[in-house]
C-alpha cells in the first residue's frame, strides 16, 4: 500500500533553511537535527529534519515503501540495511500519530 499523507495536516518547507542544510551537508557537517520542513498537526508545530523532511514530501500516495527507499537509497550514501530500520521506524511513528496513512 502507498503511503500518504494526512490532508489536516499543514506543511511547508522552509526553502531558505533546507538551503543551508545542503550546504553544511556539502562540507561533512551533522545536520540531523536541523528542522527545514514545518508541520502543523492539531495545532502544534513541529519540526522535520532534511531527511525526514524529504520522505513526508515523498509521501504522496503514489509510492510504496519499496519505492521509497529506492528513491532514498540512491539520494543518500547509507548502509541500506540502516537506511531500511530507519525508514520503518520514522514511517511507524508517523503513522501511528496519525500524519501518514496507507492507502
Amino acid at each position: 500500500m502507498n503511503l500518504k499523507r494526512n490532508p489536516e495536516i499543514v506543511w511547508r518547507i522552509e526553502k531558505r533553511r533546507e538551503a543551508d542544510v545542503l550546504a553544511a551537508m556539502e562540507r561533512g557537517e551533522d545536520v540531523s537535527e536541523h528542522g527545514t520542513v514545518i508541520l502543523i498537526a492539531s495545532g502544534m508545530m513541529h519540526q522535520l529534519n532534511f531527511v525526514g523532511g524529504r520522505i513526508w514530501a515523498l509521501c504522496d500516495g503514489t509510492r510504496s515503501d519499496e519505492e521509497l527507499f529506492a528513491l532514498l537509497a540512491g539520494e543518500f550514501e547509507v548502509d541500506a540495511a540502516e537506511l531500511s530500520a530507519d525508514l520503518t521506524e520514522f514511517i511507524n511513528d508517523l503513522t501511528q500519530r496519525e500524519w501518514l496513512r496507507r492507502g
